[in-house]
């Protein structure tokens, strides 16, 4: 089916992104897997090409153009070049709205500039050994001592740990308050007693640096509070949307692509003197593929709008999320096995979407949280 949703603009900047791709990331990525991160002159090319910040005021070096529909853009090129590893739409998606939404103007003119050339890359630190989805259970804490906050704690599974420059730091706050006495805390580059462990050696995504934070006695300046003081839980509330829209992007695209790529294998592919797309049962395989994939990509394609319209709530973002990433799985599952062998093979396409795609199911909310936040707005 034509998508509709797409202007001349969108389809230029699609280009611009593939052509990025091509110069910037895909002929370096391998040695990136290798390395188990990305290299800092990749994101320093991001900013010159205009791919990040574009939501980001222009008088702060961003492009001020908050249509949600670029994002969606870039979600779906990258995982179509198998690329997760420049995680652009975390820095864009996630962490850009909290220092455009909450930031003084102080903290704006510090950071922004440096957020949209690829100078200043960032994290989000909210997960930590016993604290997924649960912000209750949040043990890393932040004390006032006046002219500043002392910062203990410890966070993991963060994405960008090890590059990050500027990381926002989930931490209590106030004791008693549980989910609802947490702060946001920005920690710089260099901090006396910030530490990086680890990179953290996943199934998938290789080139993506995942590291645990150590924070020991960290003393931050009062001004690096971001929003207000207590606020954590609303603000992440507000901008969840957000980050589960773009990873359902991200998951109906893989799919979407996965598709393509097992169609091509199954026509080319031979078994007992034929094609296989001549057996009745991979073609069954793949009209079922193929019509889940239609179907999910009508439902994205409305919540894309609706979210660039500022339409679009929780409850809908939700079901994105857990839908298309569960679609994706579930593809990513078929089409290695109707590759055979070849699909165990680390070099195929499918192995890689394979390993790389399963942890979407799981971040930004598993899909367990999901379904627990559509029945409770449908039960209460």
């Amino acid at each position: 089916m034509q998508r509709q949703i797409f202007t001349d603009e969108h389809d230029a900047f699609r280009e611009t992104v593939r052509t990025f791709l091509t110069k910037e990331v895909l002929p370096h990525y391998e040695q990136w897997e290798k390395d188990g991160i990305v290299s800092r002159e990749a994101w320093l090319a991001a900013g010159r090409q205009g791919l990040l910040g574009f939501a980001v005021p222009e008088e702060y070096g961003g492009g001020g153009n908050t249509d949600f529909r670029y994002s969606a853009v870039l979600a779906e090129e990258f995982t179509r070049a198998g690329a997760p590893g420049l995680a652009l739409g975390l820095h864009n998606d996630i962490i850009g709205p909290y220092l455009t939404g909450l930031g003084t103007d102080e903290q704006k003119r510090r950071w922004l500039p440096g957020f949209c050339s690829g100078e200043t890359i960032t994290a989000i630190a909210m997960t930590e050994p016993g604290a997924g989805s649960d912000l209750q259970g949040i043990r890393t804490a932040a004390e006032d001592k006046g002219d500043h906050w002392l910062l203990n704690g410890s966070k993991t599974f963060i994405s960008n740990g090890i590059l990050a420059d500027l990381v926002v730091v989930v931490a209590k706050t106030t004791p008693e308050g549980g989910a609802k006495g947490l702060s946001l805390i920005v920690v710089e580059r260099g901090a006396e007693g910030f530490e990086r462990g680890r990179n953290l050696d996943k199934i998938g995504q290789k080139s993506q640096d995942t590291a645990e934070l150590f924070f020991n006695d960290v003393r931050v300046p009062k001004e690096n509070l971001l929003g207000e003081r207590d606020g954590a839980f609303i603000h992440l509330m507000t901008n969840l949307a957000q980050e589960r829209m773009g990873i359902a992007v991200a998951g109906i695209a893989a799919a979407e692509h996965l598709l393509e790529i097992t169609t091509r294998y199954v026509k080319e592919r031979e078994a007992f003197g034929r094609p296989l797309s001549k057996l009745q049962h991979i073609r069954f395989e793949i009209a079922e593929m193929a019509t889940e994939c239609a179907v999910t990509r009508t439902f994205i394609d409305r919540c894309i709008v609706d979210h660039s319209d500022g339409t679009l709530d929780a409850v809908h973002a939700s079901m994105a999320k857990w839908w298309a990433t569960e679609l994706q799985k579930r593809v990513a599952d078929r089409c290695l096995q109707l590759h055979g062998g070849y699909g165990y093979m680390a070099e195929y396409p499918v192995a890689k979407a394979f390993t790389d795609g399963r942890i979407q199911t799981i971040y930004g909310g598993t899909t367990e949280i999901m379904k627990e936040i559509i029945g409770r707005s449908l039960l209460a």
